[in-house]
């Protein structure tokens, strides 16, 4: 029986996965034909977790048991405002984890968001393996451009809870200029606009052949075709609260309904110009049931959406100035993301960047496929694809008065390593302690702090006399590793790791345990 690895795109809507067979990237279907699999975990009373499409359904039955778009949540802190935000929308209940992480509280037990993301892997792994007749363990998983580190390691813990081995993380915008061109014979500098259902990235790139070199990267990990659909729901709230007097906003089971209805609406907008929103039994008053009834325009969506579209551009204009390039320079602009398939946002790009955009490429399998060709690759040590990608975000040490100083800056080749030199502060100190950021503010608390790490271990002397050498280390996951010597003996310090946010490897051990 040969190695086989998948390629996953693991997206805040649905999840999508695939691998190379014959030489050729394909989009692996379950039993029911759906290649489409929504990233929505279901706990019920019983024990039963649910996922994909029939969990979907449970979203108007039961939505405070019923996990979605938790991509959003992955790897952030339970105080920041992306945190804030969800917790005034979302029907199900987030609370505040040992390590500062946010958690999901469903049925008295309270969730890591890595273990509800695992279980989406789980059943990506199953789709894959009944599909190719054989157990399949390793996988590259594609997140966005922009994640940081918390939120990569997030990812890579929730498939290292669903028994995969991640072979590699790659960002999807990467994984779609595979897609778009490996094995074409192409020389191109490619913008690829990512708009997927809970986040937003730009890469420019150049494709050399079959050399794909990132010159860089932006993006907005909470901007994303959720917010279009919030932009709807107020949309028909104000209506029915104008025909009523009744508002639906304090009512989750209600809100749940026109969150559905609104992402119907919105994908039935991308073919027709507009469409009658009709939601039954949304309320009660004195004389029964109501029923909530409003007309939706393309030109209407377009008008109560423009400042999001505009947001995208913001992005755009970032990461052209980061590559040291303008929308002149761009050959080929490649849509991906379920959001990108709205005709307004398809026409706002192409009037943005000068050029029709290309569509030889599906926008809701090319993430998957790219990640299963370099699945392939990697598998099968292949070596005619070379991926150069970048570090979305500036690596920042803290510094005396709350400020932070760049170490390794934004838009940097990957993998990269940076030593910096720290000195003992006061007589016989036993301890080095530094906060590590990523983020573009010089304030550090502007920054996502990755953690603070605790150097210890090296002699005691007068202050200044002991040197402290720190190695900052962004390897080809994008991911962080810092490890410290003492620079006059070369004896490795030892290192704590304090206020990070990820699941310790008890927890993850535990977790294993229990299946």
């Amino acid at each position: 029986m040969s190695d086989v690895a998948i390629g996953i795109d693991l997206g805040t809507s649905n999840s999508v996965v695939a691998v190379v067979e014959n030489g050729q990237a394909k989009v692996i279907p379950n039993e029911w034909g759906e290649i489409l699999h929504p990233s929505v975990v279901h706990f019920s009373p019983s024990g039963e977790v649910i996922v994909g499409s029939r969990a979907k359904k449970r979203l108007l039955l039961d939505p405070e048991n019923t996990v979605s778009s938790a991509k959003r949540l992955m790897g952030r802190f339970f105080f920041s405002d992306e945190v804030k935000k969800s917790r005034e929308v979302l029907p199900y209940n987030l609370v505040e984890g040992p390590n500062r992480d946010v958690r999901v509280e469903v049925l008295g037990r309270v969730y890591a968001i890595p273990e509800v993301s695992a279980y989406i892997l789980k059943e990506l792994k199953r789709v894959a393996e009944k599909y190719l007749g054989q157990p399949v363990t390793k996988a590259v998983v594609t997140v966005p451009a922009h994640f940081n580190d918390n939120q990569r390691q997030a990812t890579r813990d929730a498939a290292r809870l669903a028994g995969l081995e991640v072979l590699k993380i790659i960002n999807e915008p990467t994984a779609v200029a595979l897609a778009y061109g490996y094995d074409k014979q192409l020389k191109q500098r490619v913008a690829v606009y990512d708009l997927g259902g809970g986040t937003f990235d730009v890469t420019i790139l150049d494709i050399n052949f079959d050399v794909f070199e990132v010159r860089s990267t932006a993006g907005d990990t909470f901007l994303g075709g959720d917010d279009f659909d919030r932009r709807i729901m107020d949309y028909l709230t104000d209506a029915f609260r104008e025909q009523t007097n009744i508002d639906l906003r304090a009512d989750r089971a209600a809100m749940q309904k026109l969150k559905e209805h609104s992402e119907w609406a919105k994908v039935q907008l991308t073919e027709v110009d507009r469409v009658e929103v009709g939601v039954p039994d949304i309320a009660r008053d004195a004389e029964g049931s109501l029923t909530l009834s409003a007309l939706l325009t393309v030109k209407q969506l377009a008008q109560m959406t423009y400042d999001l579209v505009q947001r995208t551009f913001g992005v755009c204009d970032e990461a052209l100035q980061g590559g040291s390039c303008t929308v002149d320079d761009i050959d080929g602009v490649v849509l991906v993301g379920g959001q990108s398939k709205s005709r307004f946002i398809r026409s706002a790009v192409e009037n943005y960047f000068g050029k029709r955009v290309q569509s030889s490429i599906s926008p809701d399998e090319a993430v998957a496929l790219g990640a299963a060709i370099h699945a392939d690759q990697l598998i099968n040590r292949k070596r005619d694809a070379v991926l150069i990608d970048v570090t979305p975000l500036s690596l920042r040490v803290g510094t005396v008065g709350g400020f932070s100083e760049v170490v390794i800056p934004k838009n940097t080749p990957i993998p990269i390593e940076h030593s910096k030199t720290f000195v003992t502060a006061s007589d016989n100190q036993r301890k080095v302690r530094i906060r590590i950021y990523q983020g573009e503010q010089k304030e550090a608390v502007r920054n996502e702090m990755l953690g603070e790490f605790e150097f210890s271990g090296f002699r005691l002397a007068p202050r200044g006399e002991v040197e402290v050498v720190v190695t900052f280390d962004i390897d080809a996951n994008g991911i962080v590793n810092v490890s410290a010597v003492e620079k006059e003996s070369g004896a490795a310090a030892e290192t704590t790791v304090r206020i990070s946010q990820n699941l310790r490897e008890s927890e993850i051990a535990r977790l294993l345990a229990n299946g």
